[in-house]
């Protein structure tokens, strides 16, 4: 059977196995986990891979996903992790918890939640030191008594996020403050907060040295359990599966060329300058994948491949090999940007397999 190039090749039994060893490796300390799906694009079948290895939520950032999820037959708590205020009514009407840091969007999401005779669960997320979404410590308490004067949204959890934005670290300091601000918080309001969301998949380190690891109950991971590494230094887990996603593209041409271009060098197709070493007549190969299929900085191509350069539509590498030809595959793993790129892209075809070698091609 021909298969369709460029595809991205996906293992929906090594996504369920490392998800199943995270759980039970987090679950050890009484934390649940919220699997990500926004890498993915909300693709369903990765989704219920995660369901069955053990998370207890779903959560993604588009409203969009989160529906073709529930369209496909997923009926677990879906998390809405980004809250844009002009989405608020199908937020309320679709999504079952979501993060948020603004009272102007907790009264939207109040309102519509009175106008569809629901109660809206919500958690607020609070700045611990990576300056992407929070409320400042400092207002947390009035922010807090705010939102409680909204009939129609009940507060569940509190959380923060780390290392997305500033590349700060998970650690004992802003793990316990983070613990300090919901005993706090329970005992300024009389309130019984249920999700205490420490943060992401940069938590690994922090949860594997820490002893006490204090309120925090839940985890969001998308990268951890996708691609099998943690984000502080992106180091493979002991244990999981870092190659559930393969690229695949196709080789259009490959010919033996000089390594220096000739004539005066101006701005390439992205308007930079490139620079070139002469290395003399080599065996290039141009494969059928550029910049709007796949972020090129997130390709790891084996060793007897070296990334030259790339255009809009074509990636230019130099090749060990001689053997070569047009109609050939060549294959790359990626990191997280290059899995976002390809599984966004509308021209990457997605071929899943399950442990029983089955094929299925969207």
């Amino acid at each position: 059977m021909n298969l369709f190039m460029p595809r991205i090749e996906i293992s929906l039994s090594q996504i369920r196995e490392n998800t199943q060893i995270l759980s039970d490796l987090y679950f050890g300390k009484g934390i649940s986990l919220m699997g990500v799906t926004k890498a993915v694009l909300g693709e369903p079948s990765i989704a219920k891979a995660m369901i069955q290895g053990g998370v207890k939520y779903i959560a993604d950032s588009r409203v969009e996903n989160i529906l073709k999820m529930k369209n496909a037959g997923i009926s677990i708590p879906f998390v809405l992790l980004r809250t844009p205020l002009s989405q608020v009514e199908s937020v309320v009407r679709n999504v079952d918890i979501s993060l948020n840091t603004e009272i102007e969007t907790l009264k939207e999401l109040s309102s519509h939640a009175k106008t569809q005779n629901k109660i809206h669960q919500v958690v607020i997320m609070v700045e611990l030191g990576d300056l992407r979404e929070g409320v400042m410590p400092c207002n947390l308490s009035q922010f807090i008594r705010q939102a409680l004067s909204l009939s129609n949204i009940k507060i569940i959890g509190i959380g923060c996020n780390l290392a997305c934005y500033g590349g700060i670290k998970p650690d004992d300091k802003n793990m316990q403050e983070l613990s300090e601000w919901v005993d706090s918080l329970e005992k300024e309001f009389q309130m019984d907060l249920k999700i205490i969301s420490g943060g992401n998949s940069a938590n690994h380190e922090w949860f594997n040295s820490c002893q006490n690891v204090g309120r925090i109950n839940n985890i969001r991971l998308g990268e951890s359990i996708l691609l099998g590494r943690e984000t502080v230094g992106r180091k493979e887990i002991p244990g999981l599966h870092a190659g559930a996603f393969q690229l695949v593209a196709e080789v259009i041409e490959s010919k033996k060329k000089p390594s220096l271009p000739t004539g005066n060098i101006g701005q390439d197709a992205f308007g930079n300058v490139p620079d070139f070493k002469d290395r003399g007549i080599r065996q290039r190969v141009i494969i059928a994948l550029g910049n709007q299929d796949a972020m090129p900085s997130g390709l790891n191509f084996n060793k007897k491949f070296e990334f030259l350069g790339s255009s809009s539509d074509h990636i230019i590498l130099d090749s060990v090999y001689d053997s070569v030809k047009a109609g050939d595959e060549v294959r790359a793993s990626l990191n997280y940007g290059g899995l976002l790129s390809t599984m966004t892209s509308p021209f990457v075809r997605k071929h899943f397999t399950d442990c029983n070698g089955s094929l299925v091609i969207k």
